[in-house]
């Protein structure tokens, strides 16, 4: 039982963004998608705070005046639903078949398994009767079990991130596999690397949340780190699988959501007052957003509701992560453009620095081009 601290700790936080949404505002669950684009981008404490206080970014967006294209359309999630619904009929018998046949052909073929109940009240209730179902069924030796929309806790940043798979296996030997279902298709047994990349980084998320729980568990059961991927089939409604490896972008979510400042360390160094409902002014909104700082690069824009908001102010203030973080990289302390240009024209910047060197030689190319082709 944790101590009283802790608790009137972790109940001011609530408090305190459940002020930062707005009033009878609910909460927008954090979810591995979410999760994954956080981590891509550690740095950006304004994702932090908003997705840490569960504010709803779209609708963000919207009141600030620089809607988002970002997120799948109805027709894409109504297909992707009935082609979940389709790979989990029958107790989930084909999905089963695919785990086996893909991840564990030695183990005994999956003709009956065990489908626990997930059911109970609240994010905290369904984690905690998905435990008790993976411990239960880790137990159980030589049997299947399929957790269908089990519900896991991680902790992102100091809070809890409530997070919920399409389906996780137990295998006969105890090990757990997470399933993913994508309603992209497998053409010839591969599809969109891009694809299969942005889901390979969410089930890391899965894994990482079921390695939390495993710890918890005496002798820990071994999280597999090949998920199941499962798409349609060509051009067809049938579904195919592939197993994917994701060790490395385990490995990276890792290391960046520890990066992650603490959301209760954003939150206190915020103005008094401060509240992101869209139902205030437009004004008084914007000053509320700005007060937390924003790292944009190109990639938000595949990845954050907010993103044409935050590129808008990049711009404006002339700030080279608006060009790609690959350019900031090379460019070392120059910040801005105006800073570049400036270095390049010899007028600031310490000779001695690498990138006022190439950005000077590049300039002096650059005019001896021009030169030449004047004359």
């Amino acid at each position: 039982m944790p101590p009283p601290r802790t608790r009137t700790r972790g109940t001011a936080l609530r408090q305190r963004l459940a002020e930062l949404r707005g009033p009878d505002v609910p909460a927008k669950a954090l979810d591995a998608r979410a999760l994954a684009a956080l981590a891509a981008n550690p740095g950006c404490e304004r994702r932090a705070i908003l997705d840490g206080a569960g504010v709803d970014k779209a609708t963000l967006a919207d009141a600030l005046g620089s809607p988002s294209a970002f997120g799948q359309s109805q027709f894409a999630l109504t297909r992707g639903n009935a082609f979940e619904a389709k790979v989990k009929r029958d107790g989930g018998a084909e999905l089963l078949r695919l785990v086996h046949e893909r991840l564990d052909p030695g183990a005994a073929p999956p003709s009956r398994a065990a489908v626990p109940d997930l059911s109970a009240i609240g994010p905290e209730g369904r984690t905690a009767r998905t435990a008790l179902a993976l411990r239960e069924a880790t137990a159980a030796a030589g049997t299947w079990t399929l957790l269908d929309h089990p519900m896991i806790a991680l902790d992102v940043a100091g809070s809890p991130a409530f997070l919920e798979p399409d389906a996780v296996v137990v295998h006969p030997d105890g090990s757990w596999t997470v399933v993913e279902i994508k309603s992209f298709p497998m053409l010839d047994g591969s599809a969109d690397p891009a694809k299969v990349g942005a889901a390979a980084r969410q089930s890391a998320v899965y894994v990482l949340a079921l390695e939390e729980v495993a710890a918890r568990l005496d002798p820990a059961p071994s999280v597999r780190h090949r998920v199941l991927l499962v798409c349609p089939k060509d051009f067809s409604n049938l579904p195919t699988a592939s197993a994917v490896d994701v060790r490395k972008q385990r490995a990276v979510t890792r290391r960046q959501l520890a990066r992650l400042t603490r959301i209760q360390d954003i939150a206190d160094a915020l103005p008094d007052g401060t509240c992101f409902s869209p139902e205030l002014p437009a004004e008084q909104l914007t000053a509320a957003v700005e007060a937390v700082p924003a790292v944009y690069a190109p990639e938000c824009l595949a990845a954050c509701e907010l993103a044409f908001h935050c590129r808008d102010r990049s711009r404006a203030a002339g700030a080279v992560t608006s060009l790609g973080r690959s350019v900031r990289a090379e460019l070392g302390g120059l910040t801005t453009v105006e800073d570049v240009l400036a270095a390049a024209r010899g007028e600031t910047g310490d000779p001695r620095d690498p990138a006022v060197a190439a950005l000077r030689r590049a300039a002096q190319l650059r005019a001896e081009a021009l030169g030449t082709m004047c004359h």
